[in-house]
């Protein structure tokens, strides 16, 4: 692995507060500029950004077709969204593009809505990406559970592997269903019409996708350029000139190609394949929908697709911010979550008016970037060019790519994604709970949709999130004589000591104990120096047992709470309260207080009182408690 930079000391790295919005746009590339930029790593970024935009031209295609839509249009994602994101964004090596993770979301709202409608969806889900980043938001990505996207990333991936079996084998399906059940029916009932030249092209694609893979004495027999050649870029070329080799000398050959699926009318021609122009305008809402119309612009068109858009721009925030830490981790250096959703948001902002698909870092693309040399935003942005420049040389030759040679990319990109190994270990060492959320994500995202799997997943993980904490608050009255106490305890004291977080899912469980306190206590002193936390429950919680105490008349009195817990009550009006309440910072404090107490309470019902309080070190070692008893005389 090429040495990395060291870790950039930007402002947006080491600032412990939000920087400030006007510095959000381009704050990975201001940042580069700043520490200087050289021709020799200029020289780097070209070479690997060439690389990535030859590997991605046909990842952009293979992608936009499993959505449903024309390749062309996944090349102009591919150069808009990588452009645009590498120039505004916070992560210094990431590509950004259409991914597979997509599929699974667009390719249904293609179904639904036509291409206006997936458009009208991109650009919604760019504007609520913008505000995402605005808002910071970038870092309560995090807050979402491994179990819930390692889930639906694995789900994803088997639902893309299963939709490439239908161009793998050729199949001629009588429906094209949007949900995969339905999908996978129509593929079984189709199986007569499997085809063995797409079976042998896609195959031998495939094998060739796969060489890089073999053992490495195997390797080593390759010519040395042959080696350094991606095999994406090695292995399409190659399908191509076999499938066109062999439909001209072999009768009966036939295989569906991108020109014979694909046919775009320009000025009046009909171009078969991907059409030698550059990206045109064009108002999303304008393009055809489902029936052939558009659905115009209005406010119950945006109400109808504001749920798959919402849907869209989770999962490229999600895609996206997964990505920048990956690349963080290769590159050492730390990403700007928050400039990174604004410049996604405004990408996808961009792209429907030029007919793009929705787009989000793409892991696979920022890897190679970095294999490459790619160490700043300009290599994504060459990337981008790239690709523009290929659609202008090679558009008449894309035409002869066999869509079953996509469809095994595509089956490699899933196996990849998939990450089988890692998901099998998950559910063999993780525990129980964090299993169920797992499987619950896999299952909920491969059978119904993505949405509904990241929704009950997260629920899910919450519940059992709040459960475990729940299992942490706990609340017991301590021993008369334990060694951490000041003096031996009087007799009607009692001294409950709570821990952990005292929450709604927790605060009854933690009180619960004080059911089984005697009705001659008079007074109860709460430890509270392990309560970390607080919410209102728990301030509800603990108001009902004062109220309780009061018209009991036993005086609570509260020790060692401090930070948010102390703010939540002082909030919530509980204070000092004569002959109620105190607040005290020691126990030394609190036994003062309470022999106060106690002197009142025997002077008013059963006299004076003999008491005593050591005055020492609570750390301090102590002698036994003395088994007597404070008694009226």
């Amino acid at each position: 692995m090429p040495p990395s930079l060291p870790v950039a000391r930007t402002r947006f790295q080491d600032a412990s507060s939000p920087v400030p919005l006007r510095d959000l746009p381009a704050a990975a590339l201001r940042a580069v500029l700043r520490e200087g930029y050289s021709q020799r790593q200029f020289k780097k970024d070209l070479t690997a950004g060439f690389l990535v935009g030859i590997v991605a031209l046909p990842l952009a295609m293979a992608l936009a077709i499993a959505v449903g839509v024309p390749p062309q249009q996944g090349l102009y994602t591919a150069i808009i969204a990588g452009f645009f994101t590498a120039l505004l964004g916070g992560s210094r090596i990431q590509v950004a593009g259409p991914t597979a993770a997509f599929i699974v979301v667009l390719a249904p709202l293609y179904v639904k809505f036509g291409l206006s409608g997936l458009l009208m969806s991109g650009l919604l889900a760019g504007l609520i990406l913008i505000g995402m980043g605005l808002l910071r938001l970038g870092k309560l990505i995090e807050f979402i559970p491994f179990p819930v996207t390692t889930g639906f990333t694995t789900g994803i991936a088997v639902v893309i592997g299963v939709l490439q079996i239908k161009d793998l084998f050729g199949l001629k399906l009588a429906q094209n269903p949007d949900h995969f059940m339905e999908r996978l029916v129509a593929m079984g009932r189709a199986a007569h019409t499997a085809s063995i030249w797409e079976l042998l092209i896609g195959f031998g694609t495939l094998a060739i996708l796969l060489a890089p893979r073999l053992p490495k004495r195997r390797l080593a027999r390759l010519p040395k350029l042959l080696r350094k050649i991606p095999a994406p870029l090695l292995a399409l070329p190659l399908a191509a000139l076999a499938a066109w080799a062999l439909g001209r000398w072999v009768p009966g050959f036939t295989v569906d190609t991108i020109g014979s699926r694909f046919q775009t009318l320009v000025d009046g021609h009909l171009v078969r394949g991907i059409p030698q122009v550059l990206p045109s305008f064009l108002w999303p809402w304008s393009a055809p929908g489902l029936d052939g119309q558009s659905m115009g612009l209005s406010l119950g068109t945006v109400r109808m697709l504001l749920p798959s858009a919402f849907a869209v721009a989770m999962l490229g925030a999600i895609e996206s911010l997964l990505s920048a830490v990956v690349a963080d981790g290769m590159a050492r250096t730390r990403h700007d979550p928050d400039a990174e959703l604004l410049a996604l948001g405004v990408s996808n902002v961009l792209v429907p008016f030029f007919g793009g698909i929705p787009a989000t870092g793409a892991i696979a693309r920022t890897a190679t970037n970095f294999r490459f040399g790619g160490r700043t935003p300009v290599a994504a942005m060459v990337h981008a060019l790239t690709i523009l420049a290929a659609i202008l040389v090679l558009a008449p030759f894309i035409r002869f790519l066999p869509m079953a040679s996509l469809a095994a990319l595509l089956l490699l990109v899933a196996w990849n994604m998939s990450e089988v190994d890692h998901f099998l270990h998950t559910v063999r060492v993780a525990p129980k709970s964090d299993v169920a959320v797992l499987l619950t994500c896999f299952f909920l995202t491969v059978i119904f949709d993505m949405v509904i799997a990241v929704t009950v997943g997260i629920v899910l993980a919450s519940l059992l999130f709040m459960r475990r904490m729940a299992s942490v608050a706990e609340g017991h009255v301590s021993q008369p004589d334990h060694r951490s106490l000041p003096g031996p305890l009087p007799e009607g004291v009692v001294i409950y000591d709570l821990s952990g977080p005292l929450f709604f899912g927790a605060a009854e469980r933690a009180l619960n104990a004080m059911r089984a306190i005697g009705a001659e206590v008079r007074v109860i002193i709460f430890r509270m120096e392990q309560v970390s936390s607080a919410d209102v429950s728990g301030l509800v919680a603990m108001e009902g047992v004062l109220r309780e105490m009061q018209r009991q008349h036993i005086k609570a009195i509260f020790v060692g709470l401090q930070g948010q817990a102390l703010s939540v009550f002082e909030r919530g009006g509980l204070r000092n309260k004569e002959g109620a309440i105190a607040f005290c910072a020691t126990m030394i404090e609190a036994f003062r207080v309470m022999d106060a107490k106690l002197h009142t309470y025997r002077r008013r019902n059963l006299g004076p009182i003999r008491f005593q309080l050591l005055h020492r070190d609570p750390t301090s070692r102590l002698r036994p408690p003395q088994n007597t008893r404070n008694r009226a005389t």
